[in-house]
């Protein structure tokens, strides 16, 4: 969650100015599922979620290693004061170049598969992003890998993929600095989300439906 005000990402100074990594993939969902989380700060877990979870924690709680010229670090956290950002990687490979130096590779693991839109690549980027301002290398790539398909999904860094990820990251932003949460919009993906019972986009949509008929019905 964030007080800030300014929203474009200009650098950011303090922690509560940050925002988490994981709101990226929230606000491409739902932007109402994202106000509910990181604003007004509610959280309910279902099956979907549950198994998400119990992915990332056993990819964290391995320990660092070394196979065939590749270090693996796992959970490391990361931060990004000029895209405003923070969070925590699943797994970074760091690769060792012809110069003696090593190159990061971030790998994030989802427990589907391969969605429609950008919202994977999105999140991963900023993870790329963190990582080249903490360690001032560049990250030109990194890997989805999803648990339904058990294939992994390289991502390149393009231009175009950076300013998208620079420009959602601006647009949650403004949502979380007006504070506001957006009102239900009922649609299929709904049946899916653990915040459905709190959220209750069908009934309060068709209240809100009802609220519209019957203040247009009585303006002179």
């Amino acid at each position: 969650m964030t007080n800030s005000t300014n929203t474009k990402n200009k650098g950011f100074t303090e922690e509560d100015e940050l925002i988490m990594i994981s709101a990226l993939s929230h606000f491409f969902y739902c932007k109402r599922r994202c106000a509910l989380i990181h604003i007004e700060q509610v959280w309910h877990e279902n099956i979907f979620t549950a198994e998400g979870r119990i992915l990332h924690e056993r990819v964290h709680e391995q320990e660092g290693e070394t196979r065939a010229g590749v270090r693996l670090e796992r959970g490391l956290p990361l931060r990004s004061l000029k895209l405003g950002v923070i969070g925590k990687a699943d797994l970074i490979e760091f690769h060792k170049t012809g110069k003696g130096s090593w190159r990061p590779f971030p790998v994030e693991y989802k427990r589907g598969k391969p969605k429609p839109d950008h919202c994977d690549e999105v999140q991963l980027c900023a993870q790329a992003m963190c990582l080249e301002e903490m360690m001032g290398v560049e990250v030109p790539q990194g890997a989805l890998f999803y648990g339904k398909t058990r294939h992994r999904h390289e991502v390149v860094f393009t231009p175009e993929l950076r300013k998208e990820t620079e420009e959602i990251v601006v647009k949650i932003r403004e949502l979380l600095s007006a504070g506001i949460t957006p009102p239900p919009v009922f649609e299929k993906k709904c049946k899916q989300c653990s915040l459905m019972d709190l959220c209750l986009p069908k009934s309060l949509a068709r209240k809100n439906s009802i609220d519209r008929y019957l203040s247009g019905a009585i303006e002179p």
